[in-house]
């Protein structure tokens, strides 16, 4: 795949993420509804399978290229790990806000299937009994099984993320490199990864200028 190709997907997961953590926002608030929920798993799920996608792309490169003896140098990478764990820190918050406030989901699945109502199907069949699905104890067990996936996949970038920020600060400990050349050794790392700022989660451009009038107004 292009370096082009890659970039448009880490573009869509960074877009994914960011909304993510917006609709979080809403739970619990007035805009909380069974819609909002259904649409917060949907967007969990496509985020997962974002995730896992592109990494699988990426990693035979990196594979190869370390079996090589090619030390492993990938933006894209490094972009696709940050973003992972961005993300894994909003499925930790997910997972608290639903077990803390539930929604009540079985009028919104009455015409409609579940989010994954196949196990009850079988157990109906085999106990031949009515089986009222728990949505609430579904979503649980699904937001922890995808926690366990992206948290599988950034163990899996870790080994090959580059390593000079933990080089560069070690050398200056045993060396005491002078602060000229370690803003030298910084600029010509930013540089490497200078498209690193657009990305985490642009999204949100006045969030934190409205955290500063709201506590401006408070203080006031």
């Amino acid at each position: 795949m292009s370096q082009i190709s890659l970039a448009i997907l880490i573009l869509d997961i960074n877009g994914q993420v960011a909304l993510f953590r917006d609709l979080l926002i809403h739970i619990g608030q007035s805009r909380d509804s069974p819609e909002l929920r259904e649409k917060i798993r949907k967007l969990r799920r496509s985020c997962v399978e974002a995730c896992k996608t592109t990494s699988q792309l990426i990693m035979p490169q990196l594979r190869s290229a370390a079996a090589e003896g090619i030390p492993a140098d990938n933006p894209h990478l490094v972009l696709l790990f940050f973003m992972s764990q961005l993300f894994l820190r909003e499925l930790a918050k997910c997972h608290r806000l639903v077990q803390v406030i539930p929604m009540d989901m079985s009028g919104y699945y009455d015409n409609r299937a579940g989010p994954s109502n196949l196990g009850n199907v079988i157990s109906q069949i085999l106990l031949c009994k009515q089986i009222t699905p728990d949505f609430h104890q579904e979503e649980l067990c699904s937001i922890s099984k995808d926690s366990q996936e992206i948290s599988r996949i950034i163990k899996d970038m870790q080994e090959y993320m580059p390593q000079q920020e933990n080089n560069i600060e070690k050398n200056v400990a045993l060396t005491g490199e002078d602060l000229n050349s370690q803003w030298i050794s910084k600029r010509r790392r930013n540089s490497l990864y200078k498209n690193m700022g657009f990305f985490c989660c642009v999204r949100r451009p006045n969030y934190f200028f409205s955290i500063y009038a709201n506590t401006n107004i408070h203080t006031s």
